[in-house]
C-alpha cells in the first residue's frame, strides 16, 4: 500500500504531504513532443542502426527496396493484366501508384509491432522514454521509401513519359499524412505486442486482408460496381478507408496528371492525428509496465 509523507502544520496538526498532480492528457502529449525532441540523437542512431541491420541480412542490402516494388509489381500484372484480362491502361504504372507506398506502411507497421519487445534488455537497463522505439521504426520507413521512389521514376520516365508531370512533385506532401497514420498504427500495436505476443502474427494477416479491401489492384470505377443496388455499404466501408483516399492521390499525381483532392487529404490527416494523440496517450500508460513484462 502506498502512504504519502506526513507534514506538520504551524498548528501542530499533521496533514498527508502534497500530492504530485497527475498530468491531463495535453500535458502528456507535450512531455511526449517535448521527449522526441530531446532524443534526435538516439532516433537517429536507432534509424541507422535499423537501416544497417536490414541491409547486412542481404548480398543486395537496401538495393532490395528497389527490386521488391518491381517484382511484386510483376506478380501482379501477370495475374490481374495477363492472366484475368484486366484492361486498365497503364496497369503496371497504375498498380506501382499503390504498391510503393503500401510497402512502406506494411513494413513500418511490421516492424513497428515489435520494436519494443525486440528491445527488452535496453529497456531493463536504460531509462529513457520508450516511443522513440515505434517513431525510430516508422521514421526508418521513410529512407526506404525514398529508394522506392528511383524505380517509379525510372518506370515513368522510361515506359510512360506521357504520364509524366509535375504534380509528381507532390508526393512528399501525400506522404504526410501517411507517416502521421503509420505512426498511430505503429505505436499502438508496439504497445499491445508486449502483453500479447500473437498481435504480430495477427497484424500480418490483417495487413495482407486490408491491402486486398484497398483499391489497390482496382480503381474507383470497380468500387462504384461493387456498391451498387442493395451494396451500397461497400461504398461506405471504402471511403472510411484511409488508403482509398491515400492510393487514390498518389495515382492523381503520378497516373492521372492532375492535382489530388486536398479536402479528403485533409480529412485523412485531421483523422491520423487524432488517432496518433490517442496512441501515444495509450503508449504512456502501459509504459511503466514494460520492464516488468519484458
Amino acid at each position: 500500500m502506498l502512504v504519502w509523507p506526513l507534514m506538520s502544520t504551524a498548528s501542530g496538526a499533521i496533514r498527508p504531504a502534497h500530492k504530485p498532480a497527475r498530468r491531463g492528457w495535453f500535458g502528456t502529449l507535450r512531455e511526449t513532443v517535448t521527449d522526441v525532441r530531446s532524443r534526435r540523437r538516439l532516433i537517429l542512431y536507432l534509424v541507422r542502426a535499423d537501416l544497417k541491420k536490414h541491409g547486412s541480412d542481404t548480398l543486395l542490402g537496401n538495393i532490395w527496396w528497389i527490386l521488391d516494388p518491381l517484382l511484386s509489381m510483376l506478380v501482379y500484372v501477370v495475374l490481374i493484366a495477363v492472366i484475368l484480362q484486366n484492361k486498365t491502361d497503364a496497369y503496371p504504372l497504375f498498380i506501382f501508384c499503390a504498391i510503393l507506398p503500401w510497402k512502406w506502411f506494411s513494413s513500418t507497421v511490421s516492424d513497428g509491432v515489435t520494436s519494443v519487445s525486440l528491445h527488452d534488455k535496453l529497456i531493463k537497463q536504460i531509462n529513457f522514454p520508450k516511443l522513440v522505439l515505434p517513431f525510430s521504426a516508422v521514421i526508418a520507413g521513410i529512407v526506404n521509401f525514398a529508394f522506392g521512389m528511383i524505380p517509379l521514376l525510372g518506370l515513368s520516365v522510361l515506359f510512360y513519359a506521357d504520364r509524366l508531370s509535375p504534380w509528381i512533385l507532390l508526393v512528399p506532401l501525400i506522404a504526410i499524412p501517411q507517416l502521421i497514420f503509420s505512426l498511430a498504427v505503429a505505436t499502438v500495436l508496439a504497445g499491445c505486442n508486449v502483453f500479447y505476443r500473437d498481435v504480430g502474427n495477427l497484424a500480418r494477416h490483417l495487413l495482407r486482408f486490408w491491402f486486398y479491401l484497398s483499391p489497390a489492384l482496382y480503381g474507383p470505377d470497380k468500387v462504384a460496381e461493387l456498391a451498387k443496388g442493395d451494396h451500397w455499404w461497400v461504398g461506405t466501408l471504402f471511403a472510411l478507408n484511409p488508403w482509398t483516399t491515400l492510393f487514390t492521390a498518389y495515382r492523381d499525381v503520378i497516373y492521372n496528371d492532375h492535382a489530388p483532392d486536398v479536402l479528403a487529404l485533409g480529412a485523412v490527416t485531421a483523422a491520423s492525428l487524432v488517432m496518433l494523440a490517442l496512441a501515444i496517450l495509450f503508449f504512456k500508460r502501459v509504459e511503466p509496465t514494460f520492464a516488468k513484462v519484458l
